[in-house]
């Protein structure tokens, strides 16, 4: 099952566990059961902490638990955790095993204190990059609190599960059988959700917090980069993020990231928010900025609100908020959300197997999402607006030579349908002929570019017709001590290495007014 070096690298990984567990597996004759039991066998004799048996009597086949002899803490995969999921099996195997997860002792206090019986169920898929951070943000919970159980189920395995659920977007979590939530959560958003009153005393908490000299807005590639520069001249930082990583977290292959030959978006995400973490900066989660209310003069602080009802004062402030996906803004769309229509093709399109699909958009984000649908559906249809595709010769080539794709220029989408519970068409308008067209499907990729996270600054800044928060070349806005970096600013080509380097700028910049100012 496993390659030499990466048995070799479990093997040292294993070394760290501290209490014996069980690998109890529900198997049959199937091939992907026998592929499961040799997986459990060949990780039960890297350790002789571990053993394995196969008279596990769950419901769904294939499927294993990872359980301490004393039965006080289990966590469960349905499948076989490999891709993506490798990561989430290695620490489901220790962390049972009673290596402690890295967590803050003020959170593993708040998951133990946990009052009520939790069961979680998870559906993932093995292409999903963000699939793994809910599932072991669970398993953690599963871990240290008894009355907190937690299965990962492989929705490729299980489609049956995935037909009569409707689900149409992964990760999707259910919680005593009722849908809890869809898409990227961690450990804190979690606890928000479960733990009443969680959130209001963690807001209260921010508030007391002391003014910064540089108070980073956005966990993204230039939030972090902002937070560094800063904090390595030694002045009080923070930095307050919906979700460390942004828009990093839903890319999947990067690989013009300088000096890096290959990553991926969550394992950049990782590394950007570890890199902080060394760092004397205050970082501050599931803190999405609500306005900006300038310093009234020279001399004073410019205060940050958010929707959880925090507040941070600073004398100065990075905006680093990013952008996020663009919507079709057309109806249906928000109705049929994750229920058809999808934003993430890395993510979703496993649940798409041998069905048909659209990808509204031209660019080289649409024409390289329809291509690896092409792999995985039965027919893919591309809607771009304009006369022509947009995305690189290579890509039109490629995309070319695929018998399941048919390219639709001049469609201009103006309607996504359904039956009530899952999408069924797509309407769009031949721009060249009027006329309006449906196609039959069974899901829809947005690939659109992108929208600016600037909301909450309208009527405070400056922003540029496209909703930019415009700067000039040092990075600061209309507003004296407010700098600003990344995506949602005016600066042109919206990849990752400029945004660090913007980042970098706008922090030095903050530093160059604290001195003079």
């Amino acid at each position: 099952m496993l390659d030499a070096t990466l048995k070799s690298q479990l093997q040292a990984y294993l070394e760290k566990v501290q209490r014996p567990f069980e690998l109890i597996a529900t198997v049959d004759e199937s091939p992907k059961s026998q592929e499961l039991w040799a997986l459990l066998e060949e990780i039960a004799s890297l350790s002789d902490k571990i053993s394995a048996r196969s008279d596990g009597n769950c419901a769904r086949v294939p499927s294993f638990e990872i359980a301490r002899e004393s039965a006080d803490v289990a966590v469960s995969f349905a499948g076989i955790p490999l891709g993506h999921e490798f990561t989430s099996l290695v620490l489901a195997l220790l962390q049972v095993g009673g290596h402690p997860p890295r967590l803050s002792d003020e959170v593993v206090a708040q998951i133990k204190a946990i009052e009520g019986e939790f069961s979680f169920e998870t559906y993932y898929s093995l292409s999903c990059q963000n699939c793994p951070d809910v599932v072991q943000a669970l398993n953690v919970l599963a871990v240290l609190n008894p009355r907190i159980k937690h299965v990962a189920i492989d929705g490729a395995l299980f489609q049956d599960e995935i037909e009569e659920r409707q689900v149409m977007s992964v990760p999707s979590v259910y919680l005593n059988g009722e849908a809890f939530g869809q898409g990227r959560m961690g450990v804190e958003e979690i606890l928000a959700k479960i733990d009443t009153g969680a959130g209001a005393a963690e807001a209260a908490r921010i508030t007391e917090r002391e003014p910064f000299d540089v108070l980073v807005v956005g966990g993204g590639p230039a939030g972090a980069a902002g937070a560094i520069y800063a904090a390595r001249k030694g002045i009080r930082t923070g930095v307050a993020a919906e979700r460390f990583g942004g828009q990093v977290l839903d890319t999947m292959g990067i690989e013009n990231l300088i000096s890096v030959a290959e990553t991926d978006g969550p394992k950049l995400a990782r590394a950007l928010e570890e890199n902080v973490r060394n760092y004397d900066v205050d970082i501050m989660n599931l803190q999405r900025a609500s306005a900006l209310l300038p310093a009234a003069k020279p001399g004073d602080l410019h205060e940050i609100r958010f929707e959880s009802g925090a507040s941070l004062k600073a004398k100065t402030v990075i905006v680093a908020t990013g952008a996020r996906w663009r919507e079709l803004n057309v109806p249906g769309e928000q109705e049929y959300r994750n229920r058809g229509v999808a934003y993430c093709p890395h993510c979703d399109g496993p649940l798409f197997k041998g069905k048909r699909v659209a990808v509204v958009g031209g660019g080289n984000s649409g024409i390289e999402a329809a291509i690896d649908l092409a792999g995985l559906v039965s027919h893919v249809t591309v809607l771009e607006f304009a006369p022509q595709l947009r995305a690189d010769a290579v890509l039109q080539k490629k995309l070319n030579s695929l018998a399941n794709v048919t390219v639709i220029t001049n469609a201009q989408t103006t309607q996504v349908q359904g039956d009530g519970q899952k999408v069924s068409s797509i309407i769009y308008t031949d721009r060249a002929t009027q006329e309006s067209k449906e196609l039959a499907l069974e899901g829809i990729f947005v690939q659109i570019g992108l929208l600016p996270n600037s909301d909450w600054l309208k009527g405070t800044l400056e922003l540029s017709k496209h909703g930019e928060v415009v700067t000039d070349l040092r990075g600061e806005t209309s507003i004296p001590g407010v700098f600003a970096a990344g995506d949602i600013t005016t600066v042109p080509y919206k990849q990752i290495v400029i945004a660090m380097g913007e980042g970098a700028r706008a922090s030095l910049s903050a530093f160059d007014y604290l001195i003079r100012h």
